[in-house]
């Protein structure tokens, strides 16, 4: 005997509306592996969580946004009533796309700027904050390293001036 049927409806309970995340967003993901294996799909999955966290699945790891791409492509056709397989479609829809493409990377850049600065980082979870703790750690370290070697060659430069004015 199976469950009873779940009225769909906003859970109240933050906490159990977490874990009802969690569970489902796992099954979701594992479908989309389903179907990607077994009908040989190219799946794309995006999902954000409430707190604005990126949950991502495609078939294989570096084809996302070779799926979105086609995604694109195959809306801009259809918004403009074209035949998908038009070469001139593929050529116009790839630059039309282009600049929105760019802009999201421009933004994410800038996030992940504003991050490095400690900014914008309370949706972050522990294991991203984990992250940016050791870039910054790797950049101080950078820093540091160039800051001493630059001291060196000072104080080098300066006692070469002071021995050639003694002489």
């Amino acid at each position: 005997m199976g469950r009873g049927r779940v009225q769909l409806r906003r859970i109240e309970n933050k906490i159990s509306r977490q874990v009802t995340f969690s569970k489902r967003r796992s099954g979701l993901l594992k479908k989309a592996n389903e179907i990607s294996v077994l009908c040989d799909a190219d799946v794309a999955l995006i999902v954000f969580s409430t707190k604005g966290k990126l949950f991502e699945y495609s078939s294989d790891s570096s084809s996302m946004d070779t799926i979105l791409e086609r995604y694109e492509n195959y809306s801009y056709a259809e918004r403009h009533q074209l035949p998908i397989n038009d070469p001139h479609l593929q050529s116009q829809g790839r630059w039309s796309m282009e600049c929105p493409k760019l802009m999201s990377r421009i933004e994410v850049l800038q996030r992940t700027i504003r991050n490095l600065g400690g900014e914008e980082i309370d949706p972050m979870s522990l294991r991203e904050l984990q992250q940016l703790e050791q870039q910054i750690d790797t950049a101080l370290k950078r820093v540091r390293s160039r800051k001493n070697q630059l001291f060196h060659e000072s104080i080098s430069d300066l006692q070469k001036k002071v021995r050639s004015f003694v002489q």
